[in-house]
């Protein structure tokens, strides 16, 4: 008879759980998400159609309304992309059924407006989800940032061979002349449903941060150049990505075309008709087609490029001429982001050396004088070189490769923008031996999700004040702070930026000064060339 009485009573507390879960109604219907004391969470909204059949390689359509109410308690699935190992969880989830992302909120019910902070994945645009963990990613739970006061949003957008690649049937067919940008559209697509939505999770429509790693903070930073994305969102923070991430030029419109082209090519489609051929073939049968596509893309990359439309200009040329949209920024990179991987790690020291000329020669050759300022640098040729002995950088090679792929762009970047918008520039040092500050490691940082790092006070205390940092600027502009050491902005002049390292923040000067100075001539060079 007792056991008769808890199950009536438990029935019951179930049933009174179930009837506090929030109900919100968005673009579509009604939803139900779930309690999180004192916030709440929503989790796979759909914010577009599935882009399927006849909706693959076209700008995101409205989403389908639906009847009664929409349980939004889990994730909906990651978008499909190829299995790279680090993206496992992803690919294995991975639908073309994917254009979902999730809210979540400090308190409920709302009582007044927060600031919303938009998070897009990185992956190299191939690979990885809403979902994150994968590689050393942690999973992108935005619970931790929310109860610092803002609204966070995660979203998905299409990848690889279905986000990335043009086709000249695809471009006669568009509206809009353009193929090629669909990953970005599905982004474009996000914000204006956060617009459009996000009051009624307590969420400021008029004070909109996106932020991203890594192929997310390329996008956002081309989204910064786009008449599309005007006014969708009003601050912006960039973590290890710019336009021209790890030395890659985005590709013209015509070379987006000839990705799609190369693809029908692997699949044998027909001389005309080749994208319907294309969308009648299972998502699975463009996947498998990846090895092949790859071997035929003699110098192309699949990657986010121009596409005529969304991407009208070589954004980092709009950049350098401060046509950019004037948002104040965040900008940053980490300390060891370039090394060599696998057997290239394993070299002898004088197989190192060679292979660190090699590339050194391949990426400054075509301008003689840089080439011997690199060479003396990097401690090649005789001279004053400034190989740094600071344990976070790692040895030389890493220090080229960091330099080359991401800590110079972001010096770049963080220079030509702070004449047009407040910015804040970061070098993230943070970590211990088993855990460098290698590409994507700042990450468990800026989500409050340290894992196995979480013993340790002092990674603690640095996660703790760069998420403050994060969501202080969210708020207003600033990431400075009551308690936190102050962030200096970036100017042209002065150069400043802030080493988020073991020891707290650190405010510092001239990043790299030497190596960077050169490097931002050869990519001003290279700019003046692409105009010709």
């Amino acid at each position: 008879m007792l056991k008769k009485t808890f199950l009536i009573a438990c029935a019951g507390a179930l049933c009174l759980t179930a009837a506090t879960d929030p109900v919100v109604a968005v673009t579509g219907g009604k939803i139900k998400g779930r309690l999180q004391n004192p916030g709440a969470v929503f989790k796979g909204i759909p914010f577009a159609a599935p882009p399927m059949g006849d909706l693959r390689w076209k700008e995101p359509m409205p989403v389908k309304p639906w009847a009664g109410v929409k349980d939004a308690g889990d994730y909906g699935a990651p978008c499909a992309q190829v299995n790279s190992n680090w993206n496992q969880i992803a690919s294995d989830k991975g639908q073309e059924d994917c254009l979902f992302l999730n809210v979540w909120t400090p308190e409920w019910p709302a009582k007044t407006p927060k600031a919303v902070m938009v998070w897009i994945h990185g992956g190299g645009n191939t690979g990885g989800s809403a979902l994150g963990a994968g590689g050393i990613e942690p999973p992108f739970d935005g619970e931790k940032l929310a109860r610092l006061g803002v609204v966070v949003v995660t979203i998905n957008y299409r990848l690889g061979l279905f986000g990335f690649i043009g086709h000249p049937e695809l471009t006669a067919e568009s509206p809009n002349h353009a193929s090629g940008a669909y990953g970005l559209l599905d982004q474009i697509a996000a914000l204006k449903w956060v617009r459009d939505n996000i009051a009624r999770f307590s969420g400021d429509p008029r004070n909109i941060t996106v932020f991203g790693q890594s192929a997310g903070a390329q996008d956002i930073s081309i989204l910064v150049t786009s008449p599309l994305a005007k006014g969708l969102f009003q601050k912006a923070i960039t973590e290890s990505g710019t336009p021209m991430i790890s030395d890659k030029r985005l590709q013209t419109p015509a070379q987006m075309e000839q990705l799609g082209v190369a693809l029908a090519e692997v699949l044998q489609s027909p001389a005309t008709g080749a994208v319907k051929y294309l969308r009648s073939l299972p998502a699975s049968g463009i996947l498998a087609a990846t090895p092949d596509f790859r071997k035929r893309l003699n110098g192309l990359i699949l990657d986010v490029g121009m596409d005529g439309y969304v991407t009208p200009e070589f954004s980092p040329a709009v950049y350098r001429a401060g046509r950019e949209a004037p948002v104040p920024m965040i900008v940053g990179s980490n300390g060891r982001e370039g090394g060599p991987a696998g057997a290239a790690a394993k070299r002898s020291p004088e197989q190192m050396i060679a292979a660190l000329q090699q590339r050194i020669e391949a990426s400054y050759g075509k301008y003689p004088d840089l080439l011997a300022r690199a060479l003396q640098s990097y401690g090649i040729s005789g001279g004053e070189n400034h190989v740094s002995t600071y344990p976070p950088y790692g040895p030389v090679e890493t220090q080229f490769g960091t330099d080359l792929s991401f800590r110079c762009q972001a010096v770049a970047l963080a220079g030509w923008h702070s004449g047009v918008a407040a910015t804040y520039q970061y070098e993230f040092t943070g970590g211990t031996a088993s855990h460098p500050p290698v590409h994507s490691a700042e990450l468990k940082f800026v989500f409050g999700l340290l894992e196995d790092q979480e013993s340790d006070a002092h990674l603690r205390k640095l996660s703790e004040d760069m998420m403050r940092y994060w969501t202080n600027f969210a708020r207003t502009g600033d990431p400075n702070g009551p308690g936190l050491p102050v962030w200096p902005k970036h100017e042209l002049n002065t150069r400043q930026y802030i080493e988020l390292s073991n020891e707290g923040p650190v405010p510092k000067a001239e990043l790299r000064r030497v190596p960077c100075g050169f490097y931002v001539e050869k990519l001003t060079r290279d700019i003046d060339a692409r105009k010709q």
